[in-house]
């Protein structure tokens, strides 16, 4: 009965912390908490598998690493990264059809805000 309850827990964890990492992994190009998520993700699963920690501890350092570059960077491109990633949430946003959506509420009438996934 141990042996099922321990290997219920470890497969519940896994699933948990896989979908957490997922969920984490689509947020990361985005403005907002993508990175914590991952990590949170990776600390659910290092309760129950090893390599996740020693995964944790790598992005841990990568991320450091990535964060430190940066900073030392020029604004140029500090601009260029945050463009790019204005550019990930504007193209993202109009695939979702929210400027869609305000064109038919605005009544613009300009087709090309709509979404071609949508049309």
């Amino acid at each position: 009965m141990e042996y099922v309850k321990r290997n219920t827990k470890k497969i519940l964890i896994g699933i948990i912390g896989g979908i957490v990492v997922v969920i984490g992994l689509i947020l990361v190009p985005y403005p907002g908490p993508g990175w914590l998520i991952v990590f949170a993700g990776f600390a659910i699963l290092a309760t129950e598998f090893a390599f996740a920690q020693r995964v944790l501890d790598s992005l841990r350092k990568r991320y450091g690493a990535w964060t430190a570059w940066l900073k030392e960077q020029p604004w140029s491109i500090q601009a260029l990264v945050l463009a790019c990633t204005g550019l990930i949430v504007l193209v993202t946003v109009y695939l979702l059809n929210a400027f869609g959506i305000l064109n038919n509420i605005l009544d613009l009438n300009q087709d090309w805000l709509i979404s071609p996934f949508y049309r």
